[in-house]
This record gives structure tokens, C-alpha cells and sequence, in this order.
């Protein structure tokens, strides 16, 4: 498992990269057979293909973000919103201190809401931020790979993060998984309530569906995608 970049300070000054691509994951529980680490994994696994396929500096992930839907669930940890938004804030002025001006925050975590008013905030002169993958590229993605489920009903440890694990980074998957599924799609006081109030397992979604085949084809459509983003930041 290599998530981390291992690029040394003359590759960066070599590339001279103008866009820098930034994971930003969770540390919260994904069922018994996902990691806490799940969704830091999968935005470190989607800037690892972004960096293979475009001229983009790929950051080392936030590993920590905003979790508290999943409360007080063994090993899950969280940070507010406002130092979320501070930590960003200050990786954007230290890229720009040495030259890269752009920025795509790569997210993960559904639970991170503040990210995308930090893209507002951020582009309020000149377009200088991005959110990625939005939901119309993961909408397509789960389209393109023939996923069974929908993103609203499988919502978490189900189906695409299991198969983009199963891909990617088989050995974070553990048994289990293929008895997993928990059908949760009416949820209406997530945000008041918690994930508590409706699962018991921590999962929403269906794993059982899942394949390192879709996980492939996912994160090949989502590679793909990203070019619009670069577009939007005047660096195609």
C-alpha cells in the first residue's frame, strides 16, 4: 500500500506543476469490513490517478475531517468545520507561496459540507479552487461501471467504496463484506439523529455488489472527468 506521494522536492521543481491536488478523507467507521481510514484511502487513490494521468502536485491527504454524524462510534474522530476550513486555507497560501495558485480539494467524505463554501470563498475574484468528484461525476462513474445501487441508498460502505478498495487497495477489505448490506435509503433526520439511528452494522448501502472491476472502471471515469476541472481553472 503506497497512499502517501514519495516525490522529492527536485521532481516538484522539475514539474513545475501549476495545479495542486489535494485528498481529504475521514477518520470514522465504515462497518466491520471497511477501515476507519476508508474514505482518506479512497481520495489518496483518486489523486494517485490524477496524478498519473495529469500535470497535477499530489498532496499528502487530511486524514482527520468532519464526522459527526457518526458520533460516538468506536474509533471515529473528527475536526469542526471552521478548522477544516483554517487548515485549508493555510495549505492554499503556502502552495501559493511557492508558485502553484491552483488548487482541487479531492474529497471523499459526503460529511464534509464546509468544502464547498471554502471553493466559493476561494474563488470570489479569480477561479482559483475546485471540488472534486461532485455528484454528477460520481453519479456518471457509478453509471460508467455498472454499479446495482444508487448514491443516495448506497450511501456508506456499500457498494462503490467496497469496489474501489477491492481494486485498488485489496488488502483493506475484509471478510465479511458480501453479507453486509443494510437498505437505509429513508433517512430524513441524518443531519439531527445521526447514522445511529439508522444502522446498527454502520453500514448504508450494498457491498455485497461490490467488484474490483466496477472499482476500476469508477476510478477511470472519474480520471476522466477531472479534465473539466482543469478546464474551469483556465489549465487545460
Amino acid at each position: 500500500m503506497n497512499l502517501l506521494p514519495t516525490i522529492t522536492t527536485i521532481d516538484v521543481q522539475e514539474q513545475a506543476p501549476r495545479v495542486a491536488v489535494l485528498p481529504i478523507g475521514s477518520y470514522e467507521q465504515h462497518g466491520a469490513h471497511l477501515p476507519l481510514i476508508t474514505d482518506t484511502a479512497i481520495a489518496c487513490v483518486i489523486a494517485r490517478e490524477l496524478a498519473d494521468a495529469y500535470p497535477v502536485l499530489a498532496l499528502p491527504p487530511i486524514t482527520i475531517a468532519c464526522s459527526h454524524e457518526h458520533g460516538t462510534w468506536p474509533g471515529t474522530v473528527s475536526i469542526s468545520a471552521r478548522t477544516l476550513h483554517a487548515v485549508i486555507s493555510d495549505i492554499s497560501a503556502s502552495l501559493e507561496a511557492s508558485g502553484v495558485r491552483k488548487l482541487v480539494l479531492v474529497n471523499a467524505h459526503g460529511g464534509n459540507y464546509v468544502l464547498s463554501n471554502i471553493v466559493q470563498e476561494a474563488n470570489l475574484t479569480e477561479p482559483r479552487m475546485s471540488l472534486f468528484p461532485q455528484g454528477r461525476e460520481w453519479n456518471r462513474a457509478r453509471e460508467h461501471a455498472g454499479l446495482s445501487s444508487n448514491a443516495h441508498d448506497d450511501m456508506h460502505a456499500g457498494e462503490i467504496e467496497t469496489s474501489i478498495l477491492l481494486h485498488s487497495e485489496p488488502a483493506l477489505v475484509r471478510p465479511g463484506y458480501e453479507e453486509a448490506d443494510h437498505d437505509a435509503s429513508d433517512r430524513p433526520f441524518l443531519l439531527t439523529l445521526g447514522m445511529k439511528e439508522y444502522t446498527k452494522s454502520g453500514v448504508i448501502g450494498f457491498p455485497s455488489q461490490a467488484t474490483a472491476e466496477k472499482g476500476k472502471a469508477v476510478l477511470a471515469s472519474l480520471t476522466a472527468s477531472f479534465a473539466d476541472h482543469l478546464t474551469a481553472l483556465g489549465e487545460a
